[in-house]
């Protein structure tokens, strides 16, 4: 009887080649590299730090975007809210603890019985960490968003007035967005305001960004004396005794510094 032959399997000579990284990969490449800035990244340090080529970055910002997962800001990037939601990055952002900033603001919130803000740097926005509000809170609007433009709210005008760098960035754009009839819209206007806050500690919007509402805010000071967050109080403007505001908000502010700085 004929021998049967039995074949052996075939040995590969060669491995196969790495695959190279889809639209997945290189879409979580950007978003980490977004929620580790601390400042809008731009398309060219995107690719630099990622090494993506430029069409294929913008391309995927672009569906980024549109699913808030990313934002633009001028010709920057930062993450979008959906993002900061899911990965709790503003609280991240907060220095120091909550259970270190929380008792003043609890406090200050019981002493006004008006809306207290806790808001930090992002990009060119102030973002509100925290807020504490009764039931007849009054309404703004970033009630939805949560962040507001720096130019016309009195959080961002005391982040802008001792962070040189954010107001620098700020600043040049010349000109700014109008929200209402009071909004400070050019740059003369704005310097002569934070030339005021830096002299008195104390910043106020007046109807500027919301119509019929009233805010002041004081900056909070951490390690080495950096500007890192701000606390407001949003009250209705015709009920808003801004002077006596400002004492109360000053002094939670730097209460909440003395404790960040001295740990």
């Amino acid at each position: 009887m004929p021998t049967e032959t039995v074949s052996q399997p075939r040995t590969m000579t060669h491995e196969r080649p790495a695959s190279q990284p889809g639209s997945l990969e290189r879409g979580i490449d950007i978003l980490l590299a977004l929620s580790t800035a601390a400042r809008p990244v731009t398309l060219s340090q995107l690719c630099r730090s990622t090494g993506l080529p430029k069409s294929t970055a913008h391309r995927i910002l672009g569906v980024l975007c549109s699913r808030g997962l990313a934002r633009r800001v001028g010709n920057a990037y930062l993450p979008g809210g959906l993002l900061e939601s899911m990965a709790g990055i503003a609280r991240a952002r907060v220095p120091g603890t909550r259970t270190v900033v929380l008792p003043y603001l609890l406090y200050l919130f019981e002493t006004t019985r008006q809306t207290v803000n806790l808001a930090v740097p992002s990009g060119l926005e102030a973002r509100y960490v925290e807020r504490l509000y009764g039931h007849n809170r009054v309404g703004s609007r970033s009630d939805d968003l949560d962040r507001a433009p720096l130019h016309c709210t009195a959080t961002g005008k005391a982040l802008l007035a001792f962070d040189q760098k954010l107001c620098r960035e700020l600043m040049a754009r010349g000109a700014f967005e109008r929200l209402t009839r009071r909004t400070i819209t050019n740059l003369t206007g704005l310097e002569r305001e934070l030339a005021q806050v830096r002299a008195h500690g104390v910043a106020y919007s007046r109807e500027e960004f919301t119509e019929g509402v009233a805010c002041v805010a004081a900056p909070v000071f951490g390690p080495g004396g950096r500007i890192c967050m701000s606390v407001g109080v949003a009250a209705p403007a015709h009920l808003a005794p801004l002077a006596r505001l400002g004492i109360s908000v000053r002094g939670a502010a730097q209460a909440i510094s003395a404790r960040l700085v001295g740990g």
